[in-house]
């Protein structure tokens, strides 16, 4: 197979791929930045490597060169992130609450996306990226464990720990309850 052949099958089974690997980097890095590099970099990888590929699962085997080139990004730059496997919690506890208590409905939307992605985000990083993988990227437990280099057993108890923090942070910053207010009209409050 030529150089120009490999390309041409790069471009067809990796290149529709590029928005998930995205993702998955802007969540492990939580940076957009950042998560361009990451992908940049893997993206220079996976090229390297491609003639080797003969698998028919592209879209795993390119999310898992996504994945070690952010963690070898992560060790690099921020070594704290990789290590704060089990300190979850406490940073979990120390999330500030929603900011817009307005009330348009479109307001609460985006404090509600707001608050649902800051908690993903302080979700620890294994926890995290099983998590984003199989939401928001919509993977089988079978491609994780392959792309996380885990067994299923160990993707489902962290996607379900995961859930739980997840959970545990929604309802512990949870938005006050709003009540009515009358509206005042020219005659009184109605």
């Amino acid at each position: 197979m030529t150089e120009s052949d490999d390309l041409r099958r790069f471009e067809i089974l990796v290149i529709p791929h590029l928005d998930a690997a995205y993702n998955l980097a802007r969540w492990l890095t939580r940076n957009d930045q950042d998560a361009q590099d990451v992908v940049q970099d893997a993206s220079m990888r996976a090229m390297r490597y491609f003639g080797g590929f003969r698998g028919d699962q592209a879209r795993a085997w390119w999310l898992q060169i996504v994945r070690h080139t952010c963690y070898a990004w992560l060790k690099e730059n921020r070594p704290a992130e990789v290590v704060a496997f089990d300190d979850g919690e406490d940073a979990w506890r120390e999330l500030a609450a929603p900011a817009a208590d307005e009330p348009h409905a479109i307001a609460v939307r985006n404090a509600d996306r707001a608050q649902i992605n800051q908690a993903i985000a302080a979700l620890p990083i294994a926890y995290r990226e099983v998590l984003v993988l199989r939401e928001l990227e919509d993977l089988p437990y079978k491609d994780i464990a392959r792309i996380a280099d885990i067994p299923v057993g160990t993707v489902m108890s962290r996607l379900a720990r995961a859930r739980g923090l997840l959970r545990q942070a929604l309802l512990h910053g949870a938005r006050p309850v709003l009540r009515t207010v009358a509206r005042s009209t020219p005659g009184g409050v109605k």
